[in-house]
């Protein structure tokens, strides 16, 4: 086997094929991708930037935010560049190791920005149901422990992925048929019996993606009893107003997300393999490219602050 310790039978490298039946085209379908990355990236570091500089933005909201755009800057990274050089220079070889540092963080993260729009919708709900208690029920302390914690919660589980993944026997070959390292596609190379790591990883995604989308519907449960309650027509309007593009950023994460992860396990034989690694790159991109302009056209706040900022006043930037 090329790249092989025949020894362990653990390669040296992988090759990621990109996507497999395109290779035509991967100058082309690469464009679109370099693009949303860019975006992804002046985007997210421009709420970072304005979050941490404006007075005005720093509340818990804003801060949840500037956290959900910097595992937004990280998750891209870890995948597009290598991404580009395979489409751009067909640089396919990955070493082992790397390839396993690569799943880690893409899955690590992944997690991570389920968790904090799950945090942020339960910002939304002390905020619009409990707005006497919000300023001290979300104080920075408890901030700052509750997004540590998700992020710890993401390693623990993500970390056996590693383990798992590494313990396998690779004496078929090591051609993965995707542009980044997935846990399943890297799994389905070896000739070892992977069953563990499919039950490992539906167990995975129902703990952490079912348990924060139960949290984050039971509080917009709550939300829209709140706002249903409230007298006045324009508090109802502010409130719906704050909640839009939370909503739509969670639309935009889970939808591609469950898409990618049943096809793995339950469509193979029904979806077409470049249609399932084509969403599998837009599932990690369209969020990181989508989040800022959603929050940016929805949040009337970001909106005067990049206005201000654009306009030269200076006014709460340093």
């Amino acid at each position: 086997m090329s790249g092989a310790n025949s020894s362990s039978l653990t390669p040296e490298f992988f090759i990621l094929s990109g996507i497999p039946g395109l290779e035509a085209a991967h100058v082309w379908i690469s464009l679109p991708f370099c693009f949303m990355y860019m975006i992804a990236i002046v985007g997210n570091c421009g709420l970072i930037y304005l979050i941490g500089h404006e007075e005005a933005l720093h509340r818990p909201m804003y801060y949840f935010l500037a956290l959900l755009s910097f595992t937004d800057i990280t998750l891209c990274t870890t995948t597009v560049p290598n991404m580009l050089c395979i489409f751009w220079f067909n640089l396919k070889e990955i070493e082992f190791n790397a390839c396993l540092v690569q799943m880690f963080f893409v899955h690590t993260f992944t997690a991570t920005e389920s968790g904090m729009l799950m945090l942020m919708a339960l910002d939304r709900y002390v905020a619009i149901c409990y707005p006497l208690r919000y300023s001290t029920t979300l104080t920075n302390p408890v901030i700052a422990k509750a997004s540590v914690a998700t992020f710890l919660r993401s390693v623990a589980f993500i970390l056996p992925f590693t383990l798992l993944t590494k313990r396998l026997p690779y004496c078929h070959g090591n051609l993965i048929p995707h542009a980044y390292c997935d846990h399943m596609s890297v799994a389905k190379v070896s000739c070892g019996n992977v069953k563990v790591n499919a039950i490992y990883g539906l167990l995975v995604a129902l703990v952490i993606c079912a348990f924060d989308i139960f949290c984050i519907s039971v509080s917009y449960t709550m939300i829209l009893r709140a706002v249903m309650n409230l007298s006045s027509v324009d508090a109802r309007q502010k409130a719906f107003s704050t909640c839009t593009s939370h909503i739509c950023a969670i639309v935009i994460t889970y939808v591609p997300a469950f898409f990618n992860f049943f096809t793995h396990r339950f469509g193979e034989h029904t979806i077409p393999h470049h249609v399932h690694i084509i969403v599998a790159n837009i599932y990690l991109l369209l969020p990181t490219t989508m989040n800022p302009i959603v929050y940016g056209i929805k949040t009337k706040q970001i909106q005067e602050s990049v206005i201000k900022f654009f306009n030269g006043d200076k006014t709460g930037i340093t």
